[in-house]
């Protein structure tokens, strides 16, 4: 009798228990509701429609794993699991990209440091994500991303500030040593000094006063994880609520106000690497690449690309192929004179997944690609673009003060401007330099912006590697420019390139989202700038596996879109800056028409050249 009144007890207690939850009504609603739809899965539906009344998932464990990135080089990798009905459940991954600031023509001990230094700090990563974020961000939601990067933050600067009083502790001893590292060259081995002392020239000086460099940034050792984290987070929030992660970056961004069509980014494609040690001259573009017009769909431009690329390589194989110069340009004689050196192709690919080719001069690879272009019956200036990633900081030369643009040939931040306003006129199917001066040459950057503004778009790339340091107050620390390029590496956090898209977006600067050289096969970053409505993404060539699944992301997104019918046409301005600068004043009166009053045209529309010079220069003008 005991018995049965205790067993009667614990079921008034279970009804009690049941009904406090809704389990009775709910039950009666779900089988109401399935019944006439007779499912196949009937279990599976009830699933299903209780899942609704689950508690939302919150994080229960971070792993961190060191790996491989696209190049060999170790990286970060971070999972995360939740806590879903109950149960732990891997929720999705992320792999950070490795980056570096060390120059192609560092000294071997230098690369050699720095990969010590790599390795300690992504050794250093994975500690803290298996121990203290791991513990920090335990039963956060993975939908909280503003929480988790203010976690993440704070920890950081914590981290700093550590470091730093041990630091100043250690300077205080003999032969101390510095505990705040750095993947990039000091400023006594900064890139271009590597020829500044050449025997014979001890008593060289600079011809002319150059802002010095910057001090270079220091890495905190571990600083991966920071990034490596937030990512992942903002990754598993998207999965847990079942949308995309471009959207649950553009909900991120912009709240209930968030945009109900989106934009693709154009693509930046690199199909040529001149490289610096090759046995050319040219030293000047690190990377040229091709831009679809915004016309076309993205599919339709990166299969463009691809013909383009085929007929590079195939111009670049006959041993006695013709001059590469088109026929239309053989009128003008001012870069007739002498014979020209075939361009030399090495036959390698470069890690940013395109050809390694040397040049002798700054119009061999422009010729180039514009013999491809009409081979297969395409122009510049319509049916593509071309943008070049001039890395000029890497041509400086500190003793000379100039840039060595050329082997043996060097030029002034100012005569740069005049070289740049002479190329763009002479070539108006280039629409983008990328860091075409050194961000500290902020005059130079004021010439240049104010000359050829309103003809092409000036991206500072190396300015704005730092994300969390571009802003003060809310302002962007850059020289003046079109737009810079971000890239997604160390303690950067989502929250972080959210903020600073924001100031850009409202300074009518473009956002380019770029991968770093030591890329994963993560595709994240393609999300990344559909979310944050980037005008560009530079994601290198397309012949490396890390390289080509972000493109195939892109690709994915386009089609998804499409279906949707949630894609818009991007509407390409270039920016008028609001002076002309001195150079274009005094160039102006022999290459330029007068400009018109109307508005910079827009890069879908054929007529590019409204402000564009003639085809061809004077006869006593040179680029060289």
């Amino acid at each position: 009798r005991e018995h049965q009144r205790r067993l009667q007890e614990l079921r008034e207690e279970a009804a009690e228990y049941y009904r406090g939850q809704r389990v009775p009504q709910l039950m009666e609603e779900a089988l109401s509701t399935l019944f006439p739809l007779r499912p196949a899965d009937l279990y599976g539906e009830l699933a299903n429609y209780f899942s609704k009344f689950s508690n939302a998932p919150v994080i229960c464990k971070l792993v961190g794993r060191k790996v491989l990135d696209g190049v060999g080089q170790p990286t970060l990798e971070v999972e995360i699991y939740c806590t879903v009905k109950n149960y732990e459940k891997r929720i999705c991954s992320t792999v950070i990209p490795s980056y570096s600031q060390i120059s192609e023509n560092a000294l071997p001990e230098t690369t050699e440091a720095d990969e010590k230094e790599r390795n300690d700090s992504v050794n250093t990563a994975v500690e803290w994500v298996n121990e203290s974020l791991n513990t920090m961000l335990r039963d956060l939601k993975p939908t909280d991303q503003c929480q988790v990067d203010k976690i993440l933050g704070d920890y950081f600067t914590k981290k700093v500030e550590e470091k730093k009083e041990i630091q100043k502790q250690l300077e205080e001893e003999p032969e101390a040593t510095p505990v705040l590292i750095s993947c990039a060259p000091s400023a006594t081995s900064l890139p271009g000094k590597k020829k500044a002392a050449k025997p014979g020239k001890k008593g060289a000086v600079a011809k002319k006063t150059i802002p010095p460099a910057e001090p270079v940034e220091p890495v905190l050792c571990g600083s991966l994880a920071i990034g490596g984290s937030s990512l992942a987070v903002s990754k598993a929030g998207a999965t847990v609520t079942r949308i995309p992660l471009y959207l649950h970056i553009a909900l991120l961004k912009h709240g209930e106000d968030s945009p109900k069509e989106f934009t693709l980014p154009l693509p930046m494609v690199t199909v040529l690497n001149c490289e610096k040690h090759s046995p050319a001259k040219l030293k000047l573009m690190k990377e040229v690449m091709l831009i679809p017009p915004v016309q076309s769909s993205l599919k339709q431009g990166i299969e463009r690309v691809l013909d383009i690329q085929k007929e590079i390589m195939r111009l670049l194989e006959p041993p006695g192929r013709p001059s590469l110069q088109p026929a239309d340009s053989k009128k003008g004689k001012a870069h007739n004179t002498g014979k020209k050196a075939p361009l030399q192709a090495l036959k390698r690919i470069s890690h940013l997944g395109c050809l390694i080719t040397g040049c002798d001069n700054l119009e061999q690879p422009l010729f180039l690609m514009q013999t491809a272009c009409n081979n297969i019956g395409l122009e510049l200036g319509a049916d593509m673009y071309l943008a070049i990633n001039c890395a000029a900081h890497e041509l400086m030369d500190y003793v000379k003060g100039e840039y060595e643009i050329l082997t043996g040939m060097f030029k002034s931040p100012d005569e740069m401007v005049g070289m740049y306003v002479e190329l763009i006129n002479k070539f108006p199917f280039i629409i983008a330099l990328i860091d075409p001066l050194r961000k500290e040459d902020r005059q130079q950057w004021n010439n240049i912006c104010c000359a050829l503004g309103s003809k092409c778009y000036l991206i500072a790339e190396d300015a704005a590697t730092y994300i969390p340091k571009l802003k003060i107050d809310q302002n962007m620390n850059i020289p003046m420019c079109s737009g810079v390029v971000l890239k997604y590496i160390n303690q950067t956090t989502v929250s972080d390139l959210i903020e600073v898209t924001g100031l850009l977006d409202g300074q009518r600067h473009i956002t380019i989202l770029g991968s770093p050289d030591g890329e994963s096969s993560d595709d994240s970053l393609v999300d990344l700038a559909v979310g944050l409505g980037a005008r560009f993404i530079k994601l290198g060539g397309l012949s490396r596996g890390e390289r080509v699944t972000k493109y195939n992301r892109l690709l994915a997104i386009e089609e998804e879109l499409a279906k949707n019918r949630t894609l818009r046409e991007a509407n390409l301005e270039f920016i008028a800056f609001p002076e002309e600068s001195e150079i274009e004043k005094q160039l102006s009166d022999v290459r330029a028409p007068p400009k018109p009053d109307s508005l910079p045209p827009k890069l879908s529309e054929p007529a590019l050249q409204v402000h564009s010079l003639p085809a061809q220069l004077p006869e006593n003008s040179t680029l060289t």
